[in-house]
């Protein structure tokens, strides 16, 4: 504690110094005017040498002051206590120098030993500001002035019949330096303080910023990690997922189309947890645009509605949807979608008995929709109801059972609602449900556009598709699956042998993975093979989710489809790819193949 408190003190008076120094470079131009002004009294009324001489035996100590003090904070290779000690010097000599013009008090007329008192008082009164109090510092500059100030007025008298008044005015001079003597000492305690403070609060910052980049480093250790994780176990449920597909189009008896069925149930189920992993990346790399437009929600619900329908009667719940026709938001439909989608699906998950309701209507401001779920389950608690929306967090659920997701469909939507500007309430009290509720835009329902009707292309025409991937298992699926749809199928390991393997027979699709063996990537595959064949049709699938992977294909602009990729997204896309070939010609960028798909 000591040590301590010795560095916190060489701190005070560190700061000490550097006001000192600031105010011996200030003071010294009023000080002289006023050095000056004595010292024309004074030669009125003795030797002119002896004044003027005082004069400048105070000019050559504010000289000597303002070069001094002002370099003492920066002599860093002095002592601390000896630049202090300097500075105490300092300060007795220039209250040497003032006192001694008292001299001339015995010659002065009352009214001139009058200025005189108040000028050396008021330089006095002044010092306590320009030391900031401190005992030393000030008062060897006070006292020699008040002493010798009192005593002039004692000693000295001029003829008549007012002595005792002269020994009043020396009693309060003296009195007068010990007041100024008590402001002093509360003056460097309030400085002291102030400077321990605002050591305190540069501690405390630094700490703050230390632990803002602790939190930063974990959460980028967390993004790396959710990435990672995802990546090495897209891989094998890619893999699955192909060979499922391809294993569904084979004849087989009813027992096997059943275990096939249920198979491919599950890989679903273990797809939609990693999308959800993956929509957290997306987020978190800046990569998921907003296209807002006006819907009509009636219709939108109601399709939600159906798809929601069995899993709530497999859990004997009423699935209701109370929704004007007239209600017409201004939104993303495809991201506005994905919140809702979340907040049914944990209302039904953590609703036993009862009902969820979707429901529309108008809020407290007309130019707003207020879009609720709710549902008559198990309440959140009041301390749980913030740490809800926190990544993996849920309630009710210390087995990590799986069948309740991962938790995450409540941080992703916190993350949505805040890129569609939107305001997400929640009420909810244990036993009695909860209601989530979000107010999005309203708009004039003559704005919709009526919708077209999804056209379903058909089948795959024949083609050649070369698969560039490293791990062998995804290209014997991916022939697998690919070969059932009548496409003629080249596999290669890399850019090279895919190049080689495209010279005699030129594909019409590139299916590539994002991360290859050797440093290469999906990306620059994409240019070596258009060099090759300009306009290529190209598709990226990858099951990398690192933000900064995301920003590069975005940034590329190529179709980017995340494993496991289901059958029919993969073939939706390669439709699509081609289609846009066919639209575009062979003007192709080197690196155009659509737009990075969204959340």
């Amino acid at each position: 504690m000591a040590g301590e408190r010795s560095a916190e003190q060489s701190s005070v008076e560190l700061e000490l110094l550097r006001l000192i120094g600031k105010q011996g470079r200030r003071v010294p131009y009023p000080v002289s005017i006023a050095a000056l002004m004595m010292a024309v009294m004074a030669a009125q009324v003795m030797s002119p040498w002896l004044a003027y001489g005082w004069l400048v035996a105070v000019f050559a100590v504010l000289g000597l002051r303002w070069a001094v003090l002002g370099r003492l904070p920066e002599m860093h290779h002095r002592p601390l206590e000896q630049r202090l000690d300097w500075a105490v010097w300092l300060s007795l000599a220039n209250g040497m120098v003032f006192s001694a013009s008292l001299v001339a008090a015995p010659h002065l007329s009352d009214f001139q030993r009058m200025v005189q008192t108040i000028v050396l008082l008021g330089l006095c009164a002044g010092a306590v500001a320009t030391t900031a109090g401190h005992r030393v510092v000030f008062q060897v500059f006070l006292w020699p002035v008040t002493v010798a100030n009192a005593l002039a007025w004692g000693l000295f008298h001029q003829a008549g019949d007012h002595r005792w008044l002269d020994w009043v005015l020396a009693v309060l001079i003296v009195f007068f330096g010990l007041i100024l003597t008590g402001l002093a000492r509360d003056t460097y305690r309030v400085f002291a303080e102030s400077v321990l403070i605002r050591l305190q609060q540069n501690k405390s910052n630094q700490q703050l910023r230390q632990a803002l980049s602790q939190a930063e480093s974990a959460m980028a250790a967390k993004t790396r990690f959710l990435a990672s994780a995802s990546h090495d176990l897209r891989q094998p449920m890619h893999t699955l997922s192909l060979f499922g597909a391809a294993l569904d189009k084979r004849p087989m008896d009813d027992e096997g189309r059943v275990i096939v069925t249920q198979m491919n149930l599950a890989l679903q189920s273990l797809s939609s947890q990693m999308d959800a992993l993956l929509d957290i990346s997306k987020l978190d790399a800046n990569v998921v645009p907003v296209n807002n437009q006006v819907f009509a929600l009636q219709p939108w619900l109601a399709r939600l509605q159906r798809e929601f329908q069995p899993a709530a009667l497999r859990k004997q719940l009423l699935l209701r949807l109370d929704c004007p026709p007239e209600a017409c938001v201004e939104s993303d439909p495809v991201l506005l979608e994905r919140v809702v989608r979340n907040l049914i699906d944990n209302a039904i998950k953590y609703t036993m008995r009862g009902e969820v309701a979707i429901e529309v209507n108008r809020g407290q401001d007309e130019e707003v929709w207020r879009l609720s779920v709710r549902d008559t389950g198990m309440g959140i608690p009041e301390h749980e109801q913030q740490r809800i929306f926190e990544e993996f967090y849920q309630v009710g659920n210390p087995e990590r059972d799986r069948a309740k997701g991962l938790g995450l469909g409540l941080s992703i939507v916190t993350r949505l609602v805040d890129l569609l500007d939107l305001h997400l309430g929640l009420r909810s009290a244990p036993g009695h449900g909860s209601s989530f509720m979000l107010n999005v835009t309203a708009a004039d329902i003559a704005q919709v556009l009526p919708g077209a009707t999804p056209q379903h292309g058909p089948r795959l025409p024949p083609m050649r598709v070369l698969v560039i991937d490293d791990e062998e298992p995804v290209r014997i699926a991916m022939h697998a699956l690919l070969t059932a749809h009548g496409c003629q199928v080249l596999l290669a390991g890399s850019t090279r042998e895919g190049l080689l393997k495209s010279m005699g027979q030129q594909p019409d699709l590139l299916l590539t993975d994002f991360r290859l063996r050797g440093g290469e990537d999906g990306i620059s595959a994409v240019r070596s093979l258009r060099s090759a064949f300009p306009g290529l049709p190209a598709l990226i699938v990858s099951g990398d989710t690192a933000p900064e992977r995301l920003r590069e294909a975005h940034e590329a602009g190529l179709t980017l489809l995340h494993k496991p990729v289901t059958e029919e997204l993969l073939i939706n896309a390669m439709q699509a790819a081609l289609a846009e070939y066919r639209r575009e010609g062979a003007d192709v960028s080197p690196v155009r193949g659509g737009a990075a798909s969204p959340v």
